[in-house]
Parts: C-alpha cells; structure tokens; sequence
C-alpha cells in the first residue's frame, strides 16, 4: 500500500501540474495554445488506452517490472520534455513515451492492491488514491516554487529525475501477490503454500479471466458506465480555473478550486473506502457517481466563489470515491486472479472513449461564450452513468 501510494502520488501530482507549466511555456517558445492542448490529449489517450496492456503485463510479469519500467521511462520522458525546442518533441517525448510510463501507473498499483486485500479491500484502495489527491495537492504549488525560482525547463527536470529515482526504487519493493510471501490474502499465514504455483494465479471460485469476462453482458455495461463517468470526470482538471475567471475570479480563485479538489478527493477516497467494505463497492460507487452530478448543478448555478468552492468539494469527493471504486468493484465482480487485465480493459476502453471530455467542453465554451452547454452535458453523462450503473448486475458464469 506505501509503495503504490507514492507512485500515484508522483505520477498523479506531476500529471496535473501540466497546466502550472503552460503560462511559462507559452511565454518562453510562443506556441499556441492548440499545440500543447493537443499534446494532453494525446498523452491522456495514449496512456488510458495502453492500460490494456500494462494491466495484463501486471497480471503475468508483476508490478515490480511494470511499474519500474514506466517509472523509468516517465521520468525521462518529462526530463527529454525540458529539453523540448520543436512542437514534435513536445507530442514525442511527453504525448507518447512520458505517456507510456503514466500507463503503468493507476491500473498496475490497484491491481496488486485488489490481491492482497479482500475483506478490507475498499478501505486499503481509498488509501492507495490518497496517493492520487496527496500529489495534486503537493506537486502542483511545489512546480510553481520552483518555476518561481528559475524557469519551467528546470521545474520538468528536477521533477523528472524525482520520478525517475522515486518510482524505480518503489518499484522493488511491490509484490504480486501475498502467496508469494507465504501469505494468504489479508495477511493471514499460508497453513502451505508454493509461491512459484500460487503466483501463477490463485484458482478462486467465482473468478474469471479476461476473455470470460468479455463475454458477459455486465463487462460491457461496465465498460459504457465507465466512459460516461470519465467523459465527465476529466473536465474540471482542465476547465475549472478558466470557468473561475469567467465568474469573475482571480487566477488566484482558480487555483483554490483546484486545491479543494484535491483535499476532498482525500475524504472521498478514505471515507467511500470504509463504506463500501460496510454496503459494498457498487453502492459506493454509485454513490460517488451522484456526487459528480451534484457538482455540475453547483457549477450550473455558480455565480460566485463559495457556490464554486462547493462544487469543487463535492467534485473532489467523486473523484476521490470513483478512483478508488473502480478497481474494488473490478475485483468484486471478477474476482483477483486477472484484476489487472480485466481492469486495465475496462480502463483503457471507457478512458478513450471518455477522455474526449476535456476537449467537447472547450469546444461548446468557444462556441457559446460561456461553459452552460458544457456543463449540462456532462451532467447528462453523469446521470446517464448512474443508471448504467444500478442496473449492473453480477455476472454469471456458465454452468
């Protein structure tokens, strides 16, 4: 739990200070802001859509390599970032191989989580995403110090060597699974155990693998729940200070919505963590779901800072229960075996198809002058992914 928590705490805080850089770098290279919109985009598509992959590479390889290995190829993606003098290396070294290394992050971490717990599984996974909303409140006002102190190449190269150390020494110390430590799930002692045998995947009853799963009807209204959820999820990370200003606020007022964000997602995460191991991941997943809804009819209504603040908490709230969810609900419906890539699958699928979030809302706000449409429609998402999600029924296997 430690080691996953500091990895998402590094990948998560560095991720969302991509808009702390970007005044900087507009400044300093004087590209559009097109341009380094575009380059998000394709790092968000890029690393949701590859942990199909890295979820699987979990499952077979174990987090010690995964996760290593996208430390190390994160870290010098934001260090060859710093270096950047052309758009394309800008697209290459962040939009893809910085991407790359992000994609072994969110799904591997959870997975290996998801087979060590199961009784208190959703409260060891809140814990786990405190790492996650820790980060955005951290390393987003420490990249702005340093930027403050000397300039933004510095601020992504001392944050890429700190990723690059950090996450491949974490990395080490993760294991698969409690059975290759001569321990069963939960930390309770093996009465016998053969860690080579028990590391290829405990034979669970009620588990499933991946192309099982595939062929189940709740797989895939998971899948579209997901995306919707996503979808309306990614907004306020990239909208939320523009919106502040439209309303009047200072850049300054912006960055505060940001903050209180990212400390309500450590309520979220904590507090839905110990609720569903008392009514279940699906009804605090739902729940979270409702939150999100919630926060839009703040924001739909905010003419002022404390409506916005409050939409920012309850934002935090279902981003901290959602991160969280997921993978409990994942390993509740299909057990731990193949966490990893059923769970990267069902990420990676609802993330590129949802990850379109960001870039439809600044469309509407061109279009329109304001962010109304906007946040109507991802309110829309939201409930439409409510009711996909309270008729998600538990899959059964063939007799």
């Amino acid at each position: 739990m430690a080691c996953a928590f500091l990895v998402l705490f590094m990948t998560y805080g560095v991720q969302y200070s991509f808009g702390v850089f970007l005044p900087p770098m507009l400044d300093d290279l004087g590209w559009q802001r097109a341009s380094l919109g575009g380059a998000f985009s394709l790092y968000t598509m890029v690393y949701m859509s590859l942990s199909l992959v890295s979820g699987r590479l979990t499952d077979t390889l174990g987090p010690r390599r995964v996760v290593g290995i996208g430390g190390l190829m994160l870290g010098l993606g934001i260090i060859a970032t710093s270096q950047m003098t052309a758009q394309w290396h800008l697209y290459l070294f962040y939009g893809i191989i910085a991407a790359i290394g992000m994609s072994t992050a969110y799904i591997p971490c959870n997975a290996t989580v998801v087979r060590w717990f199961d009784r208190q599984r959703g409260l060891a996974l809140g814990i786990v995403s405190c790492g996650a909303s820790c980060g955005i409140l951290v390393v987003p006002t420490l990249a702005s110090f340093i930027i403050i102190q000397t300039d933004w190449r510095a601020g992504l190269l001392i944050l890429g060597f700190c990723m690059l150390i950090i996450i491949t020494i974490t990395a080490r110390f993760m294991v698969r699974s409690p059975e290759l430590m001569g321990l069963q799930i939960n930390g309770r002692r093996a009465p016998t155990a053969d860690a080579q045998d028990l590391d290829k995947g405990p034979n669970e009853t009620g588990s499933w693998n991946l192309p099982e799963a595939r062929k189940t009807f709740p797989f895939w209204l998971f899948l579209a729940g997901m995306a919707l959820a996503i979808f309306a999820l990614t907004v306020p990370f990239v909208h939320l200070p523009v919106f502040a200003r439209d309303i009047g606020l200072s850049t300054m007022g912006g960055s505060i919505a940001i903050s209180i964000t990212g400390l309500f997602s450590l309520f979220g995460s904590i507090g839905l963590g110990i609720l569903s191991d008392r009514i279940g991941p699906k009804r605090a997943f739902i729940f979270s779901l409702c939150m999100q809804l919630t926060s839009y009819l703040f924001f739909l209504s905010a003419k002022d800072a404390a409506t916005l603040y409050l939409g920012a908490a309850a934002f935090g709230i279902s981003y901290g229960g959602i991160a969280s969810m997921f993978p409990a609900l994942v390993g509740h419906l299909y057990g731990r075996p193949h966490a990893g890539a059923i769970g990267g699958f069902l990420f990676g699928g609802a993330g590129i198809l949802g990850a379109w979030g960001p870039a439809v809302a600044g469309y509407l706000r061109d279009i329109d002058g304001d962010y109304k449409h906007a946040f109507i429609l991802c309110a829309l998402t939201g409930g439409c992914s409510i009711v996909l999600l309270l008729l998600l029924p538990r899959p059964r296997q063939a007799s």
